[in-house]
């Protein structure tokens, strides 16, 4: 057990080979914060939607189809470490952004509202993928983890689950980057025009902004876009459905094991058990967890905790500036227009669906 452990522990050191690319990587990263932040400046903060995790796959999209080529064979290794190990630890680190207490601030109605919306927003998404639109079975589960959970940083956490190419993961980031946006800017106009409020006070609304829509920061936004309660309501709705990504990557692990032949186990049970073994049990995820209840039950220094918050954001952009290295152009528009209009239909979905379940909860609750 221990050397199992430390075995594990030891793929996250970083080798000496992968020094160069993870220095690059590094350096991408550190450039679209930066830039993200004096683009906020710039524009007096009106640049809405936009956020470093955006920039990072931009810039490293539009490197990897010019320049990266070319030294592919001396950075590869850096930037497959970047995209592996360095993405657990930006979900390990992302539970220094989550209480327990935030999640019973809420109150139980949150946490109905969430699970529902990310099953049937994830039951749906494949179901019209695979079966109606017959788009890639990996690209659809890709989209429907972003769509149902946390955006771009499901997607990426979902991908050593799938197992799924570069050029798939920046598919169904794109959708949460392009419908994200535009629910950010819709959601706060209903409410604003009352379409919202004969249907929803402000607190659910901001329940209903937590809950459907994909990224945490587009959240802030269209909550905070009514009053800073509403926002804060907001975010910790959408914070809870951050703290769902562990058990979902366990059940979409155990899913996509392969059956055990039925000849060679006759008991149900032990097949079930078969499976359990065969499992990739993603504990990353289930760290990320460990870290919410530390978070929660030690009060750590308010330094400290922002300190961890940075690291993470830093993590995080790595993680996509090497996507963006990886994802050729070519591979995107192979897969055509259906993996986008599944981004569509399942926007859609998330205000008129998401908005019948919050309803619901509101009123039997």
């Amino acid at each position: 057990m221990l050397s199992s452990i430390l075995h594990y522990l030891d793929e996250y050191l970083p080798r000496r080979q992968q020094l160069l690319g993870l220095t690059v990587v590094l350096i991408g990263s550190l450039f679209s914060m930066w830039l993200n932040n004096a683009l906020q400046e710039w524009t007096d903060g009106h640049l809405l939607g936009l956020s470093a995790l955006t920039l990072a796959i931009v810039i490293g999209m539009i490197l990897g189809n010019s320049l990266y080529p070319r030294l592919a064979p001396r950075l590869h290794e850096g930037v497959s470490f970047a995209k592996g190990q360095i993405l657990r630890l930006a979900i390990i680190f992302y539970g220094f952004k989550l209480t327990l207490t935030q999640v019973a601030s809420v109150g139980m109605p949150a946490i109905i509202c969430d699970a529902l919306v990310l099953i049937s927003t994830f039951l749906l998404t494949y179901w019209l993928g695979v079966y109606l639109l017959k788009v890639d079975r990996k690209t659809t589960l890709l989209i429907g983890s972003g769509a149902s959970i946390c955006g771009a940083a499901a997607v990426i956490a979902a991908e050593p689950v799938i197992e799924a190419e570069s050029h798939k993961v920046t598919i169904a980031v794109a959708t949460v980057v392009v419908f994200g946006t535009l629910a950010m800017i819709l959601y706060p106009v209903l409410y604003h025009t009352g379409w919202l409020l004969q249907w929803l006070n402000p607190q659910q609304y901001g329940i209903y902004t937590g809950s459907s829509i994909h990224e945490v920061a587009q959240v802030v936004v269209a909550g905070n876009a009514i009053n800073t309660d509403v926002g804060n309501t907001a975010v910790v709705t959408k914070m809870i459905r951050v703290m769902m990504l562990a058990p979902f990557l366990l059940v979409l692990s155990f899913v996509l094991t392969p059956k055990a032949d039925n000849q060679a186990t006759t008991k149900s049970t032990h097949t079930l058990l078969n499976r359990l073994t065969h499992v990739k049990v993603p504990w990353f995820a289930f760290i990320f967890i460990v870290v919410v209840i530390l978070h929660t039950l030690f009060a750590a220094p308010e330094s400290f905790i922002s300190a961890m918050i940075t690291i993470d954001n830093i993590l995080l952009t790595m993680a996509m500036f090497a996507l963006g290295l990886t994802t050729h152009m070519s591979a995107i528009k192979h897969a055509g227009i259906r993996p986008l209009l599944l981004g569509a239909i399942m926007f859609g979905w998330l205000i008129i669906g998401g908005g019948m379940i919050n309803v619901l909860v509101s009123q039997l609750w």
